[in-house]
């Protein structure tokens, strides 16, 4: 959808793998209709049966999973996605940890594992046709619209989201909104792992009401993780259908980040702004989105259908459908293959628009290849992160610098001069 008609509230290829390469597993899932009918049971594999309430708070990241032997990657084509995962994921008995026979694969994908594995410093892999850019600011017209940022993933770091956008001139030294008619897009995922996941969620809200006075905007997409924390206020430790058992919203929640500060504080509002988030929108030919993942594409042909989908579906207040959402969503990696990844990237842009898709959800460390095992002592750990990072046939743009793991959080101008 163009940003004039938006209502705010507010596939995959194999990547290239080492032996010392650790991964989460990618999502084994046949898309769904988008008609999901009321109680439909949202398919999903791996299962967290007696965690619950019990599950581990992980504060500070990395905080993961202790790996197993390095994954086997499965061989698949564009449109099918192959798992990655810790021991036990996904396997067969007798099997090497990763392997799964297409005959096997259960039918979808339960993010019931912690999402990212343990980054090292150890540059492990080649970025292949990818670049790391710099970007140039572009001076604001004299009349129109301000000049177009965007913010990748927050993840509750509230400092340093302000230091960013002081050093953009968008907000002063007292936290208001000092850009006039600039335009200020959110990618979504502004909590859990990081210290104040409200925190910047009140922010954010608070600078949507000050740009709009002074002639700009400030809005926001949604993320994978309102998803999570949507479903954990809302559902909590109610049993959802999973392939390979079941699972809760509060056990994912807690596995993945989600702070106990952060649940005391969630309030109606919070809830309602976050569940009023459009999961796409269309500016000035840039597609923005969350994931990258062509997960997108199961709930409508425009941008308009997709946003008016997932917001019918999470109004039906139902926990199997709003899993079903949030797995959907936390898929990623489409893009990252050398040879599918245009080919993904092009199917989205060509149904939905625009000439190339912004992204957050995917630290740019791990687009680049740049995993390995925690003692790792290379020079391209994500202290690196410098700017956004342009791939897939210069087709996408990824802007999550991998704050939760001492990377950088970031804050650019389109369009990037690259």
């Amino acid at each position: 959808m163009v940003e004039g008609s938006m209502t705010q509230g507010a596939g995959q290829g194999p990547a290239v793998r080492t032996d010392t390469e650790r991964d989460f597993r990618l999502p084994v899932a046949e898309p769904a209709s988008h008609t999901v009918p009321p109680g439909a049971a949202a398919a999903g594999a791996g299962g967290l049966a007696g965690l619950g309430a019990n599950a581990p708070v992980y504060g500070e990241y990395p905080a993961y999973y202790d790996a197993g032997p390095a994954p086997v990657p499965a061989q698949h084509g564009y449109g099918h996605e192959a798992p990655y995962g810790a021991a036990g994921v996904l396997g067969e008995p007798g099997r090497p940890m990763g392997h799964v026979s297409e005959d096997s694969d259960p039918e979808g994908y339960t993010p019931t594992q912690r999402d990212l594995p343990v980054i090292g410093r150890g540059a492990l892999g080649g970025p292949g046709d990818t670049v790391q850019i710099q970007y140039v600011p572009q001076e604001a017209p004299g009349e129109g619209p301000g000049p177009l940022y965007v913010v990748g993933d927050v993840h509750g770091y509230i400092d340093e989201l302000v230091a960013e956008l002081q050093f953009q001139g968008l907000i002063d030294a007292d936290r208001n909104w000092s850009a006039g008619n600039a335009r200020l897009w959110f990618l979504g995922d502004f909590t859990d792992r990081g210290p104040d996941g409200i925190g910047v969620i009140d922010l954010v809200m608070r600078l949507s009401a000050e740009a709009a006075a002074a002639g700009g905007y400030c809005k926001a997409l949604m993320g994978n993780h309102e998803l999570l924390l949507i479903g954990a206020k809302r559902f909590g430790d109610t049993p959802v259908v999973s392939g390979a058992g079941t699972a809760t919203f509060q056990a994912a929640w807690l596995l993945n980040g989600g702070q106990r500060t952060d649940m005391d504080r969630l309030q109606d509002v919070h809830l309602q702004w976050m569940s009023r988030l459009d999961a796409a929108v269309l500016v000035e030919d840039h597609l923005l989105l969350h994931s990258d993942t062509t997960a997108y594409l199961d709930y409508g042909d425009s941008v308009e259908d997709v946003n008016d989908t997932i917001h019918e579906l999470l109004n039906r207040n139902d926990a199997d459908i709003t899993w079903d959402l949030f797995r959907k969503f936390t898929k990623r990696f489409a893009f990252r293959d050398e040879e599918t990844g245009p080919q993904a990237v092009r199917e989205l842009i060509g149904t939905y628009g625009g000439s190339r898709v912004v992204h957050g959800h995917s630290p740019i460390p791990y687009l680049l290849g740049e995993v390995g095992t925690e003692d790792g002592d290379g020079a391209h750990g994500p202290e690196a992160v410098v700017g956004p990072h342009v791939y897939a046939e210069g087709l996408a743009i990824a802007m999550d610098g991998g704050v939760t793991m001492a990377g950088k959080l970031l804050v650019v101008q389109l369009p990037l001069n690259d």
